[in-house]
């Protein structure tokens, strides 16, 4: 399979389990995080899916096209687990997340992920879901919807 078709796979995978989750969590309390911001697409596809809810955007600093800016309130620039950290503390619990932080190198981006699994743990709402692009430990693995092949995207029940 060539890099594009990958890429374009991992994008489906993405948008398909944003969709299946935000319906999922339709009658659980809380706001939505976007943990690595990135260029903004998905937290503009969240926004979009979940019209209504806070959502929060985490990531080092800010490259996304201005019509894909979180307003400043639901932005928070710095690393993640220090962000996740001053998240919980505003008592705000999320009943979704999207985790999808990386280097670009599998073994650092899987140690990341283990090491943050339990702030992301901390502000998620009971029966809240987290859609990861990384596998994440303390949380009950989900085996999300139809159509994604194992392991292309992960998916979390808090």
């Amino acid at each position: 399979m060539s890099r594009l078709d990958s890429f374009l796979r991992r994008l489906i995978a993405q948008r398909d389990g944003i969709d299946w989750a935000a319906a999922a969590v339709a009658g659980v309390p809380g706001d939505v995080v976007d943990i690595g911001l990135g260029y903004g697409r998905t937290w503009d596809h969240l926004r979009a899916r979940l019209p209504g809810r806070r959502i929060w955007a985490i990531d080092r600093r800010v490259d996304c096209h201005p019509d894909c800016r979180p307003p400043e309130a639901d932005l928070l620039l710095g690393e993640a687990g220090p962000m996740l950290d001053r998240l919980a503390a505003t008592g705000a619990r999320m009943a979704l997340a999207h985790y999808d932080l990386g280097f670009g190198d599998e073994a650092a981006d899987v140690a990341e992920a283990a090491a943050l699994s339990p702030r992301v743990a901390a502000v998620m709402t009971p029966g809240g879901i987290v859609v990861s692009a990384q596998p994440l430990t303390g949380l009950s693995p989900l085996p999300g919807p139809a159509g994604i092949p194992p392991g292309r995207y992960l998916f979390y029940r808090a």
